[in-house]
């Protein structure tokens, strides 16, 4: 959803925002979905994970931080997991992981959109998790649903009870 100012791209990146940060397409600044407490939950338990394999495996792992795709595309996924090197303070090369979370107001079109900019970027490995449903799955052109989400270069599976630690609904 576009909240319909044009600004620079060096704009952008020096201004914050109150609430939820904003992602930047094409000179426009758009809104995005408002999370809930599992969708909270969800992304802290998936960056736990990580920071708890990163000195033994070299992962740096980030939550909504800005990500510099083109010189006019700036989007920022809910988690991100980096390998083998630190990314810069906007990163502009592409991390090995890609996560986004579900939020009950979200429009899939748009997050499919999304998930396949990542892919087409360069991201190794572009997951969707649905934190109501307790579902994983993987960008590979389309969503495809899997039961445990893979990194087989650096020898890591995810199972649901990795992530979720509540009955499914």
């Amino acid at each position: 959803m576009s909240a319909g100012t044009a600004i620079s791209l060096d704009q952008y990146l020096r201004t914050s925002f109150e609430g939820i940060d904003r992602e930047f397409r094409d000179g426009e600044l758009l809104q995005r979905s408002m999370p809930d407490f599992l969708h909270g939950k969800c992304q802290m338990l998936i960056g736990v994970f990580f920071m708890a394999l990163r000195t033994r495996l070299k992962l740096y792992v980030c939550s909504e931080t800005r990500m510099r795709l083109s010189g006019n595309r700036t989007l920022i996924p809910d988690v991100a997991v980096f390998h083998p090197s630190e990314p810069s303070l906007v990163p502009e090369t592409p991390p090995l992981v890609a996560i986004e979370i579900l939020s009950p107001d979200d429009r899939l079109s748009e997050v499919r959109g999304r998930l396949e900019e990542f892919r087409c970027w360069g991201v190794a490995h572009v997951w969707l998790v649905d934190p109501h449903s307790r579902r994983f799955y993987h960008c590979e052109g389309k969503l495809v649903e899997i039961d445990t989400l893979r990194i087989p270069e650096l020898g890591i599976e995810v199972t649901p009870a990795d992530f979720f630690d509540y009955p499914a609904n």
